[in-house]
């Protein structure tokens, strides 16, 4: 189920939060509840992107966008996404979540956010992200408006690297010669 009650919770608290510079951190601080854990009782890895969720929308509310984008009946979306994960996180854990806004290219803006448990980081996660409206994405060009219209800066290499994978992965998927295997 998703967590209502959480992303409540988090949204009472970045708007009550100082707001951020476009390139500023949001930091969060979560627990891991029974409820998040999967049959190895660990935190479920589907319930990790839940929780990214969270973390991005709040990075929103605290960058003023959230009354820009319903003023012009923008919508967020997740375009694409990539994680690693390189530690447990177990129940009743206090993690630290960490969510940014690191540029944009002519059509997607990428985010990155990491859980950190005791200094550690659990999982690590990069995000694509598009505002669209009825007549599909809208141009960053145009969105950043609402950002001040800050330049973007360069995106670091392993973002780019990604991205131009992301763009020679076949789509619709799995339609090779032979058909679905």
């Amino acid at each position: 189920m998703y967590p209502f009650l959480r992303m409540g919770l988090e949204i009472r608290a970045a708007k009550r939060a100082a707001p951020l510079g476009t390139f500023d951190t949001h930091v969060s601080r979560l627990r891991c509840w029974p409820h998040d854990l999967d049959i190895f009782r660990e935190l479920n890895n589907g319930r990790t992107l839940t929780l990214y969720d969270l973390g991005r929308v709040a990075l929103f509310y605290r960058l003023g966008l959230v009354g820009k984008m319903r003023e012009r009946r923008w919508v967020g979306t997740v375009a694409g996404s990539s994680v690693r994960y390189r530690k447990r996180v177990r129940l009743w854990d206090e993690i630290e979540m960490r969510s940014r806004l690191v540029g944009w290219d002519a059509r997607f803006f990428y985010l990155e956010q990491g859980m950190w448990v005791g200094g550690t980081c659990t999982s690590h996660g990069l995000f694509r992200n598009a505002l669209t409206d009825r007549n599909g994405l809208v141009p960053t060009a145009t969105a950043t408006e609402i950002l001040g219209g800050t330049a973007s800066p360069p995106l670091p290499g392993w973002i780019t690297a990604w991205g131009e994978a992301e763009g020679e992965r076949p789509w619709p998927p799995m339609q090779d010669e032979d058909g679905p295997r």
